[in-house]
């Protein structure tokens, strides 16, 4: 009896979870038709997970037929030291590479002994991140710090 209770769940979990999940990579219209309103987005981030999220981000607006002329990262704190050439987010960043920019605040460079000729090609120092971010605000794009 219970190995026929636990296949009836399986089906049902796998029949029920496959569409959600599917459902999930793009935004539904409401969210769509609001964040349509803009084109420019900026992300302050201090950590790797929320650096591969932010990236995800990228993908599910452009699926969701969100349209953006402008996508900037702009990178902090000890987090920094992982924007170097040979590390795993060098692959990562590769994919997004003159689609998606990436400014790394020279304070947290210069902290950790990062120079600039170190950074994944294609990302560029700014003097520090909060004036990047206010740079980025007064610009008009949308933006939200990690």
């Amino acid at each position: 009896m219970k190995p026929f209770l636990y296949t009836i769940i399986l089906t049902i979990l796998t029949v029920f979870s496959g569409p959600m999940l599917v459902a999930q990579e793009k935004f539904d219209a409401e969210i769509v038709s609001d964040l349509r309103k803009t084109q420019q987005y900026a992300f302050g981030v201090s950590e790797e997970r929320h650096f591969k999220g932010v990236l995800h981000l990228y993908d599910k607006l452009l699926a969701s037929g969100v349209e953006i002329t402008d996508y900037e990262i702009v990178a902090k704190g000890k987090f920094v030291k992982n924007l170097v050439k040979g590390s795993e987010l060098e692959d990562l960043y590769e994919e997004y590479k003159g689609k998606v920019r990436v400014s790394v605040c020279s304070v947290a460079m210069k902290k950790l002994g990062v120079s600039e000729d170190q950074l994944i090609s294609g990302m560029e120092p700014v003097p520090t991140w909060t004036v990047r971010v206010l740079q980025l605000q007064a610009k008009g794009y949308n933006v939200l710090t990690y």
